[in-house]
């Protein structure tokens, strides 16, 4: 074989390598593509859920001042507990806040979730200690306030699952093969937080008092 034929067939594998070596390359790139775009979705799906219950929750703390003021009259007597009330409304907001600029950060979630099931126990004392005042109980406002927080506290509870939902898609899709591999890369290194409530039963129960 002559100088010439070793070099065109050293040519020719030299392309056919490089051809080869560009393909799997150009694959990858689809595949990181591909699943960065997932990692997107499913985050903003994440996202938006929680939006859900911001608006939910924001409606509830709006309402609690209202009822606030509706019971003082009444319940003069009771001025710790409704200063309970606003205080651990105020911490909600707040919890709420540092929650909605960063939607699934474990300690934005768990300070969240502290400063609502807070808030449902405060509510639970009011609505408790209430029955004892019989002109409250036949207030006409105090019965509205109270089917719309029970109204709103359905709504969180319904949006609430459907954010948990979102964040177990997203986890699951971060922790699987290969994606798992990707994940860090794009910035989505960590598992989002799941909403609970250390106490979801009383605090979807607490406004529900017969007036």
């Amino acid at each position: 074989m002559s100088v010439e034929s070793l070099l065109l067939a050293d040519l020719g594998a030299g392309w056919i390598a490089l051809i080869v070596v560009g393909g799997v390359g150009l694959l990858l790139l689809m595949f990181g593509v591909g699943i960065y775009n997932k990692l997107v979705m499913l985050r903003n799906r994440l996202e938006n859920s929680f939006a859900q219950i911001e608006v939910q929750l924001k409606r509830r703390y709006d309402l609690i001042p209202n009822l606030v003021e509706t019971v003082k009259g009444y319940m003069k007597h009771e001025r710790e507990t409704l200063e309970a009330v606003i205080s651990a409304r105020n911490a909600a907001v707040g919890g709420l806040q540092a929650a909605a600029a960063n939607p699934g950060d474990p300690a934005a979630m768990k300070q969240l979730a502290a400063a609502e099931s807070t808030l449902g126990g405060t509510l639970g004392r009011l609505f408790a200690l209430s029955e004892a005042y019989p002109d409250l109980k036949a207030n006409q406002n105090m019965a509205q306030l109270t089917e719309e927080l029970t109204s709103t506290e359905n709504k969180v509870a319904f949006a609430r699952q459907a954010y948990n939902d979102s964040v177990m898609q997203f986890n699951t899709y971060r922790q699987s093969f290969p994606p798992v591999i990707f994940a860090g890369l794009f910035g989505y290194g960590e598992d989002a937080e799941l909403l609970e409530f250390a106490d979801s039963k009383q605090i979807a129960e607490a406004p529900k008092v017969s007036f």
